[in-house]
């Protein structure tokens, strides 16, 4: 075999097929630039998730693609672009490119857990996240987060979010003087800071804004879908029949404001102890249950593990505090899998033909 040429390499890596949407690179418009050195080759391509999954497939996807002509090394340099959902001319946060919802029907699933987590996995892949806690009367994320303080402003008009491990937040806790102070508000108040959490906050350019919403399906939800073009949902339940009964009408009140269910996550799933014996102390295949009424993916089943209550009450989440624990990892896969479903509920929601764009790319570089 001869020395491989650049038309014969850049021809076989058009025909690599994105791992999300499944269409070759050169259909899609996402093969930005190959340059060939003997037999190395580096690669440039788009790509519209930060998922760790996509990259190692598509990476793997390459290899293959080029070790027939005689390639022995692939450099593979990636753009990511996260897909903005079509906010209309009134969207009080335009340059946020997702909105995501992170609900349930039942209290005590972990769904601030969850939300806290996800959010900051997706931080830890190099995307640009807020986090808004909308349980007005039982604010977590200050001490999920251990942060305190007062949110400020610059200009008088708008308020500046904290930030800690890089994510924007927002919760009515950084506003109340005491912790340990009850918010007694009617309705209309709720929805009025609600409202102005969204408005009045200086968000920024955001990849992710996820929004913690409190249990049920009262006002919360309904503020936020008439305000805001919601990417989507997650809905988080408990293995147990208790709780899917609640749970369900989450997903029914989803549907009744046309927000998507993007995902289910099956929280404090199995307990493994100190001989590998796992234990279904709440059942099993509740979260199976709910995606399969959703009709949308199980992103993934977390383990109960007492360092996420640990790292929690210390201000750390287990994702940031210990990422390689079952759980740290369990909440990384939810994190991508979630990544790769917003991107392709964009592609289809588009026609599917070439791949979403969207501002700012971020590089990154895969080497062995």
């Amino acid at each position: 075999m001869g020395s491989p040429t650049l038309d014969t390499v850049t021809q076989a890596l058009r025909e690599v097929r994105d791992p999300i949407f499944e269409k070759p690179l050169g259909s899609l418009g996402t093969l930005l630039d190959v340059r060939l050195d003997g037999n190395r080759v580096r690669v440039s391509a788009r790509v519209s998730s930060p998922s760790e999954e996509v990259r190692k497939a598509l990476q793997s996807r390459v290899d293959e693609a080029v070790k027939p002509l005689g390639i022995e090394f692939a450099e593979l340099e990636l753009e990511v672009s996260v897909p903005t959902r079509e906010a209309t001319s009134e969207d009080p946060i335009p340059e946020v490119r997702n909105v995501i919802l992170v609900m349930s029907g039942k209290g005590g699933v972990g769904k601030s857990t969850v939300a806290t987590n996800i959010a900051l996995a997706l931080r830890r892949l190099g995307t640009r996240v807020g986090l808004l806690d909308a349980d007005i009367y039982g604010p977590s994320l200050p001490t999920m987060l251990g942060i305190e303080g007062h949110p400020t402003s610059k200009d008088g008009k708008r308020i500046q979010p904290l930030q800690r491990f890089g994510i924007k937040l927002m919760s009515i806790g950084f506003l109340l003087e005491d912790p340990k102070q009850a918010v007694v508000w009617r309705g209309p108040m709720l929805h009025g800071a609600l409202q102005q959490f969204v408005t009045d906050v200086d968000w920024g350019g955001l990849d992710y804004l996820i929004i913690d919403s409190p249990p049920g399906t009262g006002d919360v939800a309904l503020t936020l879908a008439q305000k805001l073009r919601l990417t989507g949902a997650i809905i988080v339940t408990t293995p147990q029949e208790v709780a899917l009964q609640d749970v369900y009408k989450s997903v029914s009140m989803c549907r009744k404001l046309n927000v998507p269910i993007l995902g289910v996550v099956e929280n404090m799933s199995h307990f493994v102890d100190s001989a590998g014996v796992t234990h279904e102390l709440f059942g099993s295949g509740g979260g199976q249950k709910i995606a399969e009424f959703a009709e949308a993916p199980l992103f993934g089943q977390v383990p109960i593990d007492a360092l996420v209550r640990e790292w929690g009450d210390e201000g750390t989440p287990i994702v940031q505090a210990a990422p390689a624990s079952p759980a740290g990892q369990a909440f990384a896969e939810v994190a991508d899998a979630l990544a790769e479903r917003v991107a392709r509920e964009h592609f289809e929601r588009s026609g599917g033909d070439g791949a979403p764009e969207g501002e700012g790319p971020k590089r990154l570089r895969i080497l062995r």
